[in-house]
């Protein structure tokens, strides 16, 4: 209470000719007092440089301005913090503004940067190389003296993906599809024992599995998948759930792709029909045992869950000698994993090969000599271009896939293999394209980092300078569109919003997130930033708020009236 009347006496004593001022200023700019006085704490956004006669003179603005405050004045969202801006895309006239300058936790909007960051770096058409080699010649009689070595480069989508992505994330055929094609390769090369091991190398990037600001409890799921070169199926098995045929059963269960890295302890019950389904599931950190506990009823679907693999090298090695073992090959070996830094590991600390190839002839006894490269490449998967793998990134919102970009780009541009060189890569681009070193903090690729920050001033600024890249409509393109595809497949349907908006979504415990690309009703081409943090919103109602305010966007700004002639 002493504050209170500390501040009712500074009021008190407020000069007459000051509060008229006020006053004044909300009425040239259309904007009632509060909303300036938060206008002015923001500061002007960089490059507004727009009188506020110009800003009256534009269609649609006060009214779009209106139903912002009539959206975010609502109880409960009223309670959380909110950053907006909205500019014409083709102009760079600033059409509002709130909080455009402060710090907000961006969630998966982060990914806007890392896509941006990867096609300015690699290009359109990159594609990823995964290889299965040996130091070792393979005999006449078919055995491979020496390990089988499966080596990862940074493809994120070692699967059963279908490309192109149209609408929706689709998939064909088991999980570790890819890998199979690669076991057949081997079969073909007449592989038929290998007395070593068969080994799952990721020695391509070299540590920051887990990015700083990442929670403990992410790493059990399928969006907390520890970063690694080598990741088949996202990084991801998936555990599936049957009832018993009567209560008290236990409940059944499947794995995909299976292995036998993982224990798993099943103390689901088959509950009576009709009753609540729940589960349970965990795993400490480091171990191999995996306890799912809970009921599901009679009759119930099978549900299914995507577990994190939290050891993708070593998982992938033995999916690999699985595979193999089932075409009739003999392993006498193990399945394992070689790291940066570890013996035998295919690249060194510093990013080079560690057995760089080298043409040799071998003998084939009355034939003329053959040549062949070592290490000898026995499978080779070539990814679909760079364009697609993106597109999935950004339309499903898929972390695993954003930080193995950066990685991979960072690692291309600058040969350092490590984590920090591309946080650092990270920076040096923002810095590039014309943002302050302030202006963002990342220390992941994805978003899930809860020490990251962006302001809507700083994506807009990203998503503008996009515009102006040879790749521009590229990047557009992988973007999730209003009411048709990815993660805005649901949202804004039939509204004008719908098939006008592309734009990328974030979410995160108390955030939600939206910033990309509109063409109005009125032919106005937009970019925005739309960010909430500290909201103790639903989820269903903090993205309704996002798109009330994307909606009144579309249909109320409009472009510039051309000048009357006189």
């Amino acid at each position: 209470m002493k504050e209170l009347s500390c501040f009712e006496r500074k009021v008190s004593r407020l000069n007459s000719r000051k509060i008229l001022a006020l006053i004044l200023i909300a009425a040239v700019t259309g904007l009632p007092v509060s909303a300036q006085s938060a206008a002015h704490r923001a500061g002007a956004p960089a490059g507004s440089g727009k009188s506020a006669s110009a800003t009256r003179e534009r269609p649609g603005v006060a009214a779009f301005r209106a139903r912002v405050e009539k959206i975010v004045g609502a109880v409960d969202v009223n309670r959380g913090y909110w950053g907006m801006l909205v500019e014409d895309a083709d102009s760079g006239e600033v059409l509002y503004s709130l909080n455009a300058d402060r710090y907000f936790l961006p969630a998966s909007n982060a990914k806007l940067f890392t896509a941006a960051l990867t096609l300015a770096t690699l290009g359109s058409d990159y594609c990823f190389h995964t290889t299965v080699e040996s130091r070792s010649a393979l005999g006449s009689d078919g055995v491979l003296a020496g390990d089988l070595v499966l080596v990862g480069r940074g493809d994120p989508n070692l699967s059963n993906r279908v490309f192109p992505f149209a609408k929706k994330a689709e998939r064909d055929g088991p999980p570790e599809k890819i890998l199979a094609e690669m076991a057949d390769a081997v079969m073909a090369h007449g592989v038929k024992k290998i007395t070593g091991d068969v080994i799952g190398d990721d020695s391509y990037f070299a540590g920051g599995a887990y990015p700083s600001g990442w929670a403990i409890d992410d790493m059990l799921w399928s969006y907390g998948v520890p970063v690694s070169a080598l990741e088949v199926n996202d990084g991801v098995f998936f555990l599936e759930l049957q009832a018993g045929e009567a209560a008290g059963a236990p409940a059944t269960f499947t794995i995909a792709p299976s292995t036998n890295i993982y224990q798993i302890r099943n103390e689901v019950v088959t509950g009576p029909k009709g009753s609540p389904q729940k589960f349970t599931v965990s795993r400490d950190p480091g171990s191999i045992l995996i306890i799912v506990s809970g009921s599901m009823p009679v009759g119930a679907q099978p549900h299914s869950m995507g577990i994190a693999i939290d050891r993708p090298a070593e998982f992938a090695a033995a999916l690999l000698k699985n595979l193999l073992e089932a075409r009739g090959v003999v392993v006498e070996g193990r399945a394992g994993a070689r790291h940066m830094g570890d013996d035998g590991a295919w690249y060194k600390l510093d990013g080079s090969p560690a057995y760089p190839s080298v043409k040799v002839e071998v003998s084939t006894g009355s034939r003329a000599p053959m040549e062949f490269e070592t290490p000898y490449v026995l499978a080779e998967h070539i990814s679909l271009p760079l364009s697609d793998a993106l597109r999935v990134m950004a339309k499903i919102s898929q972390n695993l896939h954003a930080e193995m970009f950066l990685r991979a780009a960072a690692r291309q541009k600058t040969g350092d293999p490590s984590a920090d060189a591309a946080l650092q890569f990270e920076q040096d681009f923002r810095v590039g394209i014309g943002l302050k070193e302030d202006d963002v903090v990342m220390t992941d690729a994805s978003g899930l980092s809860r020490k990251d920050m962006v302001s809507p001033q700083s994506e807009v600024s990203l998503l503008r300078w996009v515009t102006e890249q040879p790749w521009a409509a590229t990047y557009r393109s992988i973007l999730p569109v209003a009411g048709e595809d990815g993660t805005l497949m649901d949202r804004m349907k039939n509204t004008p919003a719908a098939g006008n908006v592309w734009a990328k979504t974030g979410s995160l415990t108390h955030v939600d997130s939206l910033a990309g690309y509109a063409t109005s009703t009125r032919g106005a081409h937009l970019v925005f930033s739309f960010i909430g943090n500290n909201n103790n919103l639903k989820p269903k109602a903090a993205t309704d708020v996002l798109d009330a305010l994307t909606i009144a966007m579309v249909e109320e700004l409009g472009p510039r009236r051309a000048a009357a002639h006189k």
